[in-house]
């Protein structure tokens, strides 16, 4: 990309589209495309068709999708596919039609089997049955990737799908019903302090193990991948195989022991208990990184250095959020 070109940003104000876009201006691009939800649907397919003809973005990042932690993913799941669906059907196609250079579709680890082998490979894509919880989630995602696959080899364009495993950082949900594992201990922990509760209570078991990366490095990779050089960026979309890379740390842990982190970062000395009438999940998904980083990008950010940014960055909000 150069720094004058036409980047496209879909999702600019979500966990990692603001990391792409904080990323990019500090790299000094200087012509990013950006649009609130109110200013372009991107469920609207005329709407976003007319967009990408009058705007003619040259590169897309695609970080626009309706997302959320196990119980919005178990109540909801018929918006989970419907809204993903509807969203990376139009962006993907309009990115097709109006000869965008290059995209990067943005997923989840939660497309993998939920019993994968450990670490998972990219190749391990529809070897096995999903996560039931989050199924609708990860079928849309999956959908998005042959949907690139499929362009690709059709119309010979230039699109990617990036695998992130589960991310939070500077921007994230902390409202207990939606959000993702981590900032829900986070903001448990800091109302357990604020009111002097000597316990935190943990869904499931404590068992499971995540792995989890700052958005700020994902947001790098995510502009690491779009600056490859043509001839490693096409190695990537070769026809015969999913255009597909993960990206993560390559290192896990389990939801107690980061449940135990959070708590000695954030100061709290208080009892864990685990709910075990909660569910667990996946019981484990870790990522096969050695692609990406053989590409030269590697997650630098300590998950006790990311804890406590992403606490900092939501301090005067979670101490002021309603109980």
């Amino acid at each position: 990309m150069e720094k004058g070109s036409r980047i496209l940003i879909a999702g600019h104000r979500g966990l990692v589209g603001s990391a792409i876009r904080r990323g990019l201006e500090h790299q000094g691009y200087t012509n990013l495309v950006l649009r609130t939800h109110s200013q372009l649907d991107l469920s609207d397919r005329e709407a976003v068709r007319a967009f990408f003809r009058e705007e003619q973005p040259e590169y897309v990042f695609l970080a626009a999708a309706k997302v959320g932690g196990i119980f919005a993913n178990n109540s909801y799941p018929a918006e989970f596919i419907h809204d993903n669906l509807e969203i990376q059907t139009n962006v993907i196609d309009a990115c097709h039609r109006s000869g965008v250079n290059r995209l990067l579709f943005l997923g989840s680890s939660c497309i993998y089997p939920k019993l994968c082998p450990q670490p998972i490979k990219e190749e391990y894509l529809l070897t096995g049955l999903l996560e039931p919880t989050n199924r609708p989630y990860a079928i849309a995602k999956i959908a998005g990737i042959e949907m690139c696959w499929s362009y690709n080899r059709q119309y010979g364009t230039r699109f990617l799908a990036a695998m992130p495993t589960n991310l939070y950082g500077p921007g994230d949900n902390f409202d207990l019903a939606k959000s993702h594992v981590l900032p829900a201990l986070i903001r448990k922990v800091v109302e357990a302090k604020s009111t002097g509760s000597k316990q935190v209570t943990v869904w499931g078991t404590g068992q499971p193990r995540r792995e989890l990366l700052y958005n700020e490095d994902m947001g790098d990779a995510c502009i690491h991948l779009m600056n490859l050089p043509d001839l490693v960026f096409d190695g990537l979309i070769a026809p015969d195989v999913p255009p597909l890379i993960n990206i993560g740390t390559g290192n896990d842990l389990t939801i107690r022991e980061l449940a135990e982190l959070v708590s000695k970062v954030l100061g709290f000395d208080g009892e864990l208990v685990f709910d075990t009438s909660r569910m667990d999940g996946t019981p484990q998904k870790l990522l096969d990184v050695s692609r990406i980083n053989a590409l030269g990008w590697k997650a630098v950010t300590s998950l006790e250095e990311g804890i406590l940014k992403t606490y900092l960055s939501a301090r005067s909000q979670l101490e002021l959020a309603p109980r």
